[in-house]
């Protein structure tokens, strides 16, 4: 497997970007942006999605520790209901690039779209976040950030399963919306909640 690549412009300093919980049927979707120093060592780095649970706990005190600068950033459901689940996920990136230490000299976004930030330049890659590492770091963090806040949730209302599920439509999911109904955590513009949402 290539290793992650360390920049995709030599010279300026970038910060990756990335989200988790765009797919969900509740709670908020969490973005992170994260400026990785050159050289950085963070063993076992790669897409979130590629990595255990644990593997990803590991890593999140290391990315915050090693970091340049790294923010996370959340919009909630209601407000996803507002403006849809694509410009939440959009706004939740730029809230996180705005809350960064450290200016960013251009934007590494995972994916194929971005709604442009102001000042700051950008490009957008497929799956970039298995290929360039602060994009994989961005999304280590969106996760981890984002699994914590579902588990804290879950005390709240622990029918719906967020402990495990984490808002996903997974069958304990939609079994307990069907036995008790959504409650305010849910993303109501996603008109049934027993269908997978339309992303874009």
């Amino acid at each position: 497997m290539p290793r992650l690549a360390p920049y995709h412009t030599k010279h300026l300093l970038e910060a990756g970007c990335d989200e988790a919980g765009r797919g969900c049927l509740a709670g908020p979707v969490i973005a992170a942006a994260v400026i990785l120093p050159p050289g950085v060592r963070l063993p076992g780095l790669d897409d979130s999605k590629k990595l255990t649970h644990a593997r990803r706990e590991a890593l999140r005190p290391l990315i915050e520790e090693r970091a340049l600068a790294w923010a996370v950033a959340a919009v909630e459901p209601l407000e996803i209901d507002r403006i849809n689940i694509l410009q939440a996920s959009f706004l939740a990136m730029h809230r996180a690039i705005a809350a960064l230490s450290v200016k960013p000299e251009h934007l590494l976004i995972d994916g194929n779209r971005f709604r442009p930030y102001v000042g700051i330049g950008h490009s957008c890659h497929i799956k970039g976040d298995g290929r360039f590492r602060s994009i994989a770091a961005a999304s280590v963090l969106a996760k981890t950030h984002r699994d914590a806040v579902m588990t804290r949730l879950h005390q709240a209302h622990p029918a719906y399963n967020w402990a495990v599920n984490k808002g996903y439509p997974t069958a304990d999911h939609r079994s307990a919306l069907e036995r008790i109904g959504p409650c305010e955590q849910h993303r109501m513009s996603f008109r049934s909640l027993r269908e997978e949402p339309t992303l874009f």
